[in-house]
């Protein structure tokens, strides 16, 4: 008796589980048809609802607009009361009701007719009033909510959202939206950073790089590190190509297998064949290129290893960006 809450929640997942399952079948001909529709028009798809249908209205305008569907939403009641102003000659009217009886959503058809707009319903009564006056609409009815009373919006809910999220990925398919373009809608999040900053927007310049000529003893090299805190030396040769680098483990490995280190020139000690990306890079790829190669550091060219590294990216300027969860 104690755990039948427990029991509840359960059987509200089995059955919202179920209702999701048996929208499949309603991805038919009728869905293919409001997808062209919607991808045809040049304005926006403007959806309504009110109460939990317009949260879920919210939500599915606003999974378009990130998709390459330009969209906003109207609250029903916000509509008859000048919002409605809003609607234009180039729109969508997608109107979201369980009940599809609801009358602010009916009180907006006399506007989207004058206007010419298409009118699409995602209803849970497909024999209502707003079915009859849609162009098109979409079955999203339910056999019962999934709270013990049959009256929450949970079910019919998740239901309606689901089906705007088909839609949504639908059009996205048909019209070829990659992750580039996710990322141009989302710029200030973990995924716009990561497809759209390059290692030349992180990168370090001019005088921030470390470099010594290869004829240079170790004392140069160790104080031009220390100096720079990236914990590596570049090593330039006479016409400024980058030849080798010192890292604090040529350091140590110098120092253990060199006698007279601190006379050794920095030819002697340096790595040779360097990583190096370039700018135009993205700085996740650079990231990933450090860990195939367990480094901490890439000198960067503009476009090939030619001459003198533009920049140099450390794998903490990366992380300290937010690139990685």
């Amino acid at each position: 008796m104690a755990n039948d809450y427990l029991d509840k929640a359960r059987q509200l997942l089995d059955l919202e589980a179920r209702a999701l399952l048996n929208l499949e079948q309603k991805i038919n001909g009728d869905f293919g048809r409001i997808v062209e529709v919607l991808y045809q028009i040049k304005g926006k798809v403007v959806v309504a609802g009110v109460g939990k249908s317009g949260l879920v209205g919210r939500k599915i305008a606003a999974t378009f607009a990130s998709t390459g569907t330009p969209s906003f939403f109207i609250h029903g009641y916000e509509a008859g009361h000048g919002d409605i102003g809003a609607l234009g000659v180039n729109d969508a009217l997608m109107l979201i009701s369980n009940s599809g009886e609801t009358d602010e959503l009916i009180n907006m058809l006399p506007a989207a007719r004058k206007l010419g707009i298409p009118v699409i319903g995602l209803l849970g009564n497909p024999n209502s009033t707003l079915a009859k006056k849609c162009d098109f609409v979409l079955d999203v009815s339910v056999p019962s909510e999934a709270d013990p009373l049959n009256l929450v919006p949970t079910s019919s809910s998740i239901v309606a959202l689901a089906m705007g999220d088909a839609l949504a990925i639908a059009l996205l398919t048909k019209r070829d939206f990659q992750a580039i373009d996710f990322a141009n809608f989302h710029p200030g999040g973990q995924l716009g950073r990561r497809l759209l900053t390059t290692v030349e927007d992180l990168m370090h310049t001019g005088d921030a790089i470390p470099f010594v000529q290869e004829d240079s003893r170790m004392p140069e090299a160790l104080f031009m590190m220390t100096k720079k805190g990236l914990g590596i030396v570049g090593v330039l040769n006479s016409q400024e190509e980058l030849v080798g680098v010192i890292t604090d483990g040529d350091l140590r490995r110098g120092l253990e297998r060199t006698n007279d280190f601190l006379n050794r020139s920095s030819k002697e000690i340096m790595s040779r064949n360097p990583k190096w990306i370039t700018s135009d890079s993205l700085a996740i790829d650079a990231l990933h290129k450090m860990e195939e190669h367990a480094i901490t550091n890439l000198f960067v060219y503009r476009n090939q290893k030619v001459g003198r590294p533009i920049g140099i990216i450390h794998i903490h300027d990366i992380l300290k960006y937010g690139i990685m969860p």
